[in-house]
């Protein structure tokens, strides 16, 4: 929590040294310098704590550039709201532990998405069976991934954002 002016203003008062001369009165001119610095420090405070509370990749608008470029997204960008932008970012940044289903369901969990993810091979002899669907060579990596909850408030379109830089770039992903 940010202190107040009157808190610093308080604080500096209690710096300054015993004597006549120093006892800051009522309406005094030592008063009001001291309030003009407590406001100057107040300000300072909210700032740094509106900081740190941003400070969680993505949070904090005015750092998302600098996350993008950092974490090599600035060129992935175009057309996308801030709120995809934020989600990207800080998938991303968390994003460690490969391109497993499991990890891809709890990667989408930490984002407000409950999933299941759907593989897709093409038709292969000796593996396919009668009644199998016929896949061509294109859906030689691909995943279908179902939504069945989402509780982040983002659209599908986020989540899809979100788990792209981390799916390699052979494997399409797409809703199903």
């Amino acid at each position: 929590m940010a202190r107040s002016t009157s808190d610093y203003a308080g604080a500096l008062k209690a710096l300054l040294p015993q004597g006549r001369v120093w006892r800051v009165e009522q309406g005094s001119g030592q008063e009001a310098v001291l309030n003009a610095l407590g406001a100057g420090w107040a300000r300072l405070d909210a700032a740094a704590e509106e900081l740190l509370d941003g400070s969680l990749p993505g949070q904090f608008a005015d750092m998302l550039p600098e996350w993008e470029e950092t974490l090599g997204l600035s060129g992935s960008i175009s057309g996308l709201t801030t709120a995809q932008r934020s989600a990207q970012v800080l998938s991303r940044f968390i994003a460690n532990g490969g391109q497993s289903i499991a990890f891809l369901t709890s990667f989408a969990a930490t984002l407000g998405f409950a999933i299941t993810i759907t593989t897709y091979a093409r038709c292969r002899a000796g593996i396919a069976t009668a009644g199998s669907p016929v896949y061509a060579e294109n859906w030689a990596s691909a995943l279908g991934i179902h939504i069945t909850a989402n509780t982040s408030g983002l659209a599908s379109s986020a989540l899809i954002a979100a788990l792209s830089p981390i799916i390699s770039a052979h494997v399409a992903i797409f809703l199903v």
